[in-house]
Order: C-alpha cells, then structure tokens, then sequence
C-alpha cells in the first residue's frame, strides 16, 4: 500500500460559526517512514484537535498560538480532525486565555473548568467524522451566555484589518486603533485575551502564512508589496525570524533541524 496524506477543509456549519472559524481533517497513512518532516507553521490560533493514533488510541488536545514555525518528523499513522477556534472563544470554551495557551499543547480535559471536561469526554468517544455534528449539538447550549458580543466585535474587526486580503494589504496597527476607537494599549490586551499575541505580531504570522501560501506564484517583490512589507528585505527577514529560514531555503527544503514534540504539562 502506498503512502497516504490526505488533508480537506471542511465547510464549518452556519451554527458553530459564532465560535468555531475552520475544520479541517487529516488523515496519515504509510508503509515507509517519510523523508519531508513535519512542518508546524505559525498560527495565531488556539484548535482543538481529535486524534486518533494507529492503535485506536483517542487524544482530544488542545493546541494554543505558535509564534514560531517548528520542524518535527512525519507521523507514520493518525486521524484527525482539527476544529480552529474564532478569535475570542478561547476563555468562554476553554476557561483560559488565549496568552496562557502560546506554544502549549494540553489534554483538553486538563484544562480548569467544567466546559473543557465536557468536551473532551464527549469528542474522545467519537471517529473524527463525528465531530462536527457532535458540536453542533452541543456547543449552542454551553456558550449562548458566554461570550461578550461587543467585545467579541471589536476584537473581530481588528483581526480582519490586520490580516492580508485579496483586494488590500493590511492596515498599521495604530490605524486599526483610530478606526475602532480604542487606544493601542486597549487593542493589544483584546489581542493577548482572544488571540494570544500582540496585534503586531498577529500581523507579522499573517503575512508570513500568506506567503507560504502564494510563494511561487508571484515574483518575491510583489509579494513584499501585496503582504504589506516595505520590501522585499523586510519581508525576508521577517520570514527568517518566524520560519527559522529565509524563504528561498524554506523552498528549495533546506530546513532547521528537527525537534522533538514537546510533552503535554498539566494545568
């Protein structure tokens, strides 16, 4: 049997979109070990994750924001269904902060709180497939009273200004504080509270993943300008800082050495 990868984002139900903004499955398969390792790239999001190993042994994890990219060797069997957290979720369905979760990866049953416990006994007796309409089920009643909605907006409409769209580049923090009315500080404790990481550095791992995304279908300095870097300079060295590599070398595979996964601490 060949080796097997296969990876699908999944279209997230119109009633889990207050809390959950992605779902995305992963399925490993192989015969051999592989010889491209395991790239975790950074993410400015908290997920929880459903896994499922090759003995049948189900894990339901918490995996909070990554500021930096780290490289580990390819797994050889696992199912999983990764469900990525809407800014501003990660205290009213974790029962944490988002700044408490950076570069952690956790049991989800070992977070503090009665919600966190729920999930987990619920989601571990699932297949990957069954998450979905699981949450669904659930997730309305545990949160309905949770969450603070004007909050919840404002830290929203900052994420959007500071990510890359197609028609525009983003916009310098101090101007996403003047157009929502907030000062800077004010913007970058509603930024460590739901995101984890300060509004500066969201934006850097935004542009970053944007151009692991496009490289190589435009020209290094049009991509500089469209991700909203000076220039190309600034864009390779702020592709160096959180990548370990500058982007030619992270192209062409010549890559940091890997590292082991880091254990899983209790809360």
């Amino acid at each position: 049997m060949p080796n097997a990868v296969a990876e699908q984002d999944l279209t997230t139900p119109e009633v889990l979109r207050p809390w959950i903004s992605g779902v995305r499955t992963l399925s490993v398969s192989r015969t051999e070990p592989a010889e491209e390792p395991f790239v975790r790239l950074p993410a400015a999001v908290t997920k929880v994750i459903l896994r499922v190993g090759a003995d049948g042994r189900r894990d339901v994890l918490v995996s909070g924001p990554r500021v930096r990219a780290s490289y580990h060797e390819s797994k050889a069997h696992v199912r999983c269904v990764e469900l990525r957290l809407a800014p501003g979720m990660t205290r009213p369905l974790l029962g944490v902060s988002a700044t408490e979760l950076v570069g952690r990866t956790a049991r989800l049953e070992d977070l503090p709180g009665d919600t966190p416990r729920r999930l987990a006994a619920g989601l571990r007796r699932l297949d990957p497939r069954e998450a979905v309409p699981y949450l669904v089920e659930t997730l309305p009643e545990l949160l309905s009273s949770a969450v603070d909605p004007a909050r919840t907006a404002l830290l929203r409409a900052g994420v959007d200004a500071l990510s890359v769209r197609p028609d525009r580049a983003p916009a310098q923090v101090r101007e996403v504080a003047r157009e929502l009315a907030v000062s800077e500080r004010q913007l970058r404790n509603l930024f460590a509270e739901g995101v984890g990481v300060s509004p500066k550095h969201y934006a850097r791992i935004d542009r970053v993943r944007t151009i692991v995304t496009r490289a190589g279908h435009a020209p290094w300095s049009q991509l500089a300008t469209v991700t909203g870097y000076f220039d190309q300079s600034h864009m390779t060295s702020d592709f160096r800082a959180l990548m370990g590599v500058p982007p030619r070398s992270y192209f062409i595979g010549r890559l940091p050495a890997l590292t082991p996964c880091q254990g899983m601490p209790r809360f």
